[in-house]
């Protein structure tokens, strides 16, 4: 099946429903709370609720670099297979918890599963699809993580009606049941449980190999680049995933069941739209241009420091849903083209591996942001803290643009 010419693309729709799954069982926890706080009486605190979601972020940053050096090293069927398994296990665990320490604990856990995820499938799309492509089929694996934040929004509404423990326990018997599917139909190029990149068995596996993949990597300047300016605009990434249903209920005076859904629709059905125009953009200026992903990063970004200062300040419908459009529009763009661009500079070989320091050092961004913003929240002034996340961005695009000069469409082994 994996050498039929259109299985590049199924293999894009097989990751796209473990992506949904993927965030969807990560956010339906933010929008729960006022439900659970009912049983857990500790989740009352702002600051606590800040902690649960931190502890997940940090345990998540940490199995980063970890997950993309085995990635690039074994197996990804199996590395994606056992994550989903794992993460849904979790969440259905989570609907029988009966106090805080239960649920951080579990929140640990899915943080080391769902780490495993992300550089594997990206890196497994990247092999598959070329440059007339990758920007697009990345953007439109991105697309179920955007559906999957906005059904975890929902996840307010189905407790209303259900109870937090039953929905808990849904949405991890159906994760559960797709990774059995995900046995039958999912193939990496390699075949085996060891990838062959490297000559040997014994150099794939070693210690030395392993971290010197990371010594390289960090010779790199342009990586460092990278690395700066998604650790910038993870920053307010994080925070509309974890704060944005909060902010909209206080800007707004609306109950959490109302705001939980509109919030995360809004930022969905904008980064839809974003990672295929920003997909569909970037492969077709990187043909003319082989700076075409990097500008196309630029513009995205670009567009969520306004939609920042509307989030931040807005008091109506008006404004706070043209900053949610505006924002996702442009953070999609940018979303779409971050491994295309790690492509351009780092070959086959480190992209798990790079990814996954990436995401280490953009999700610690987020944990640090996430606790902040949970004071905040206590102390009167979040929508402030949000819009100054604008000037963390404008100097994050004056980086990329100035700083990133890529010589090749698909960095190749020297």
């Amino acid at each position: 099946m994996k050498k039929h010419k259109y299985y590049p693309w199924i293999v894009v729709g097989l990751l796209w429903i473990v992506a949904l799954l993927n965030y969807m069982d990560r956010q339906m926890l933010s929008t729960m709370k006022s439900a659970m706080m009912i049983d857990i009486e500790e989740l009352q605190s702002a600051a606590n609720f800040g902690r649960l979601m931190a502890i997940f972020l940090w345990i998540y940053g940490f199995m980063s670099p970890v997950a993309g050096m085995i990635a690039d090293r074994i197996n990804r069927k199996w590395l994606i297979v056992g994550s989903l398994f794992v993460w849904s296990f979790v969440t259905l665990m989570m609907g029988y918890c009966s106090n805080f320490q239960q649920l951080y604990i579990l929140r640990a856990v899915m943080g080391i599963s769902e780490a495993l995820y992300i550089p594997a499938a990206l890196s497994l799309i990247a092999d598959y699809h070329t440059d007339k492509s990758r920007s697009l089929a990345v953007g439109l694996h991105m697309t179920g993580l955007y559906i999957g934040q906005a059904l975890g929004g929902f996840g307010a509404t189905v407790a209303s009606s259900y109870g937090w423990e039953v929905t808990f326990h849904w949405f991890g018997l159906i994760g559960i049941a797709y990774s059995i599917i995900l046995i039958l139909f999912l193939k990496d190029m390699h075949s085996g449980l060891i990838r062959q990149i490297t000559n040997t068995t014994e150099e794939k596996l070693s210690a030395k190999s392993m971290f010197g993949g990371i010594g390289m990597l960090m010779a790199n300047i342009s990586f460092w680049v990278i690395l700066f300016y998604f650790a910038a605009s993870s920053l307010p990434g994080w925070a509309t995933k974890n704060w944005l249903p909060t902010l909209f209920a206080e800007n707004l005076n609306l109950d959490m069941a109302e705001a939980g859904p509109l919030s995360t629709f809004t930022i969905a059905f904008s980064s839809f739209v974003g990672v295929i125009a920003g997909g569909i953009l970037s492969d077709k200026w990187v043909q003319k241009n082989i700076k075409g992903r990097v500008y196309t990063g630029v513009i995205g970004l670009a567009m969520t420091i306004p939609a920042l200062l509307m989030l931040g300040f807005g008091h109506n419908l008006f404004l706070i849903l043209s900053g949610g459009l505006c924002f996702g529009l442009g953070y999609g763009m940018f979303d779409a083209n971050n491994m295309p661009i790690l492509c351009q500079f780092v070959s086959a070989r480190q992209r798990a591996t790079a990814y996954g320091i990436m995401n280490m050092t953009g999700v610690f961004a987020g944990a640090l942001i996430t606790s902040f913003l949970g004071k905040s929240m206590d102390g009167g002034h979040l929508g402030y803290d949000f819009a100054l996340l604008s000037i963390v961005i404008a100097a994050a695009v004056l980086l990329q643009l100035f700083c990133l000069h890529p010589k090749v469409n698909n960095k190749t082994d020297e």
